[in-house]
């Protein structure tokens, strides 16, 4: 689609101001109406010529762009898959057909052909849609997408559970490039291709994941981009020899080897062939009537089809054409000129990490970093730059991330490995068995971690804290702030023998330098930042912002707390606990899950005080965290307030338990 024809419909959007909150009220520009307007749901693309869903797909574009330049979010994927996505729903709109996403950002086209146009104004805003498909949203949503590499098996299960029900419908499957080189993508791939279900898997390849794709499959795929005439040889030549009539014919069905042979050398897609899966392409993604027919095909075959497409990420919007990871996911920000609207620093975290691994790189010749398709996000990427040799981008592989950190820590390196909480979930065996079991010095840098915002449930890092906990060996820290990660960091570096986690979000509100030559943090030991008798709060991390406005609310209403920097998230600092407890309320403050979190640390060195009689008696303890539940999509601000987490919400809890006591 024309850059200018999204253009147009940018512009009719905005003149529109996307106060609209239903479909029959989007603003009408050039020569009508807009087309999104009639699709309720997606037969409803069946009546569309051409040319009208070639100007479906810049309508789709113009609503991604600004939506997404007003809430944020996952803008080069989705961009990109647009065509795609119109197509796959075109042909898989029968009784029973399902479509599933791979991560899910490249789904917001999906959520406009699905009869959300309406609400697309509320993307990623708290109360409004999901930034990905969820199934509570819409019977079109199959699954809930949010990590990479799970649809294939997913897919599977549901073709399965149709042939043991009777159920009628496909299954398809859009994938990109990045996520189908993850491990269980293929798991999935050998045991689709070993049943030989009806399966249609578009491989969208755009070369892009959060960082470029990277490994043998990206480069195997990239061989194939460049063998765009192989399809038409294949056929010329077998065409040819089947000409021959009855020898011709023995010629094409030698038998395997002689099969496999000739695949190898015409046909670059024999990779996917010899694991029985059908191969299409590569055909252009972003030609909707190519797709379509392609996608026919597939729906018609007997057993499972991969259809392999060449996209743009980003396509439409130079920007993000020309820079499609840095508009992999994105706050606001300007539709003219690409730029961010909010012009604060936003990664004092991210940021401070680079710094530091520069620092040390410069200093240590036996640090190396790893990474998982997320070089540009973790901060690593300029240490990438500096020392190439030192520095590893697996891609969509935590698992291997982790294990290849533990041989490198075996030949006497020392590994750190940046990758978000969300996704270090994945290799949580790998932590225990290749790290934590053989007490290897690798230093686990967690971004992300607590509350991302609008990103929702498959992306917010509550569960760190208690899964590195439980592992025996483990270290866990936790700085405050970005000045504070130099210290913590410098601990890891040279105070800590065995593994260690330092986890922290992406931001905070407090701006700050960063101390390249900070001292490392003293072990196991908390620091007091506020005195106060009447209460004490223990504080995690970057929490203590919170913490220290709500001390501050308190005083003004007569309750004076002490608030500490626990930093140590184990092995935790006793004597700051004992303190604690030393006072009427004690308050532990985490942006974690409760269950199993930093608030059990505190409850066992309790109970321990109390069994050697140290104590006579516990106060009550009051628990700020994140109950049993997932958290779903808002601004961190909105979300810290629904789950008692603001400054405000802090101190009116403690007021409250203040009184309670007072009055006992």
């Amino acid at each position: 689609m024309a850059e200018s024809s999204t253009a147009s419909f940018v512009q009719g959007l905005k003149d529109g101001e996307q106060s609209h909150t239903d479909s029959d009220s989007i603003p009408e520009v050039s020569s009508g109406a807009f087309l999104l307007s009639k699709i309720k749901k997606p037969s409803d693309l069946q009546g569309l010529s051409d040319a009208e869903l070639e100007s479906l797909a810049a309508e789709i574009r113009a609503m991604i762009l600004v939506s997404v330049s007003n809430n944020g979010g996952h803008l080069a994927s989705s961009l990109g898959a647009v065509e795609e996505i119109i197509a796959m729903h075109r042909v898989f709109s029968e009784e029973g057909d399902q479509i599933l996403f791979d991560v899910g950002h490249q789904a917001l086209a999906h959520k406009l052909l699905t009869g959300r146009v309406g609400e697309f104004s509320t993307l990623r805003q708290f109360g409004g849609i999901a930034p990905f498909p969820k199934r509570e949203e819409s019977e079109y949503d199959v699954h809930d997408s949010g990590h990479a590499s799970d649809s294939l098996s997913c897919a599977l299960g549901l073709s399965l559970a149709k042939d043991l029900n009777g159920d009628p419908g496909d299954v398809a499957v859009l994938i990109g490039d990045a996520a189908i080189s993850g491990g269980m993508a293929f798991e999935a791939l050998n045991h689709i291709g070993q049943l030989g279900k009806d399966i249609t898997i578009v491989l969208n390849d755009n070369e892009m994941s959060i960082s470029k794709s990277v490994g043998g499959l990206a480069l195997y795929l990239g061989r194939i981009r460049l063998s765009k005439e192989y399809i038409t040889t294949r056929d010329r030549v077998e065409g040819r020899i089947s000409s021959f009539g009855d020898f011709g014919e023995s010629l094409v069905n030698l038998g395997e080897l002689a099969k496999n042979s000739f695949k190898k050398l015409m046909v670059p897609g024999t990779f996917f062939e010899d694991l029985g899966i059908t191969y299409i392409g590569p055909i252009d993604g972003h030609s909707i009537s190519k797709m379509t027919s392609a996608l026919r095909v597939a729906k018609k075959h007997s057993g499972p089809v991969l259809i392999h497409a060449v996209t743009t990420k980003g396509k439409g919007y130079a920007p993000a054409e020309a820079n499609p990871a840095a508009h992999h996911g994105v706050g606001p920000f300007d539709i003219e000129t690409g730029s961010p609207k909010v012009c604060a620093k936003t990664q004092q975290f991210t940021n401070a990490l680079s710094k530091l691994l520069v620092h040390y790189g410069e200093l240590d010749d036996n640090l190396v970093v790893i990474t998982a398709a997320m070089a540009y996000g973790t901060g690593v990427s300029e240490f990438m730059s500096r020392y190439p040799s030192r520095a590893f981008d697996v891609g969509i592989a935590e698992e291997h991330a982790v294990t290849l950190a533990s041989g490198l820590a075996i030949g006497g390196k020392t590994p750190v490995i940046a990758i978000y909480s969300t996704f270090l979930q994945r290799a949580f065996d790998q932590i225990v068995t290749n790290i934590a079991l053989q007490n290897l010095h690798a230093i686990l840098c967690i971004d992300r971690a607590g509350l991302v915002g609008r990103d929702g449930a498959t992306h917010q890092g509550l569960f760190d804290i208690a899964y590195m906990r439980m592992i025996p060996n483990m270290t866990v820290l936790a700085p405050s702030d970005a000045s504070e990660l130099a210290g913590a960091f410098a601990a890891a570096m040279r105070e800590i023998e065995g593994p260690v986690a330092i986890r922290y979000p992406r931001a905070s509100g407090v701006e700050c330098e960063v101390d390249l030559d900070a001292k490392p943090w003293e072990f196991g030991k908390a620091r007091k930042v506020r005195e106060g008798s009447d209460a004490t709060m223990l504080v995690v991390g970057h929490m203590l912002e919170n913490a220290l406005s709500a001390a501050e609310i308190l005083s003004g209403r007569g309750v004076e707390c002490a608030v500490y920097d626990m930093r140590w998230i184990k092995p935790i600092d006793v004597e700051a606990v004992k303190a604690a407890l030393g006072t009427k309320l004690v308050a532990t403050i985490e942006d974690g899950i409760l269950a199993g979190g930093f608030i059990d640390g505190v409850l066992e060195c309790a109970d321990a005080m109390l069994g050697r009689g140290e104590i006579e008696a516990a106060p009550p303890i009051v628990r700020f965290g994140i109950p049993d539940t997932f958290v779903d999509h808002g601004s961190t601000a909105e979300l810290y307030d629904s789950l008692g987490l603001s400054a405000e919400k802090i101190a009116a809890t403690i007021e409250g338990a203040i009184a309670r006591i007072a009055s006992a």
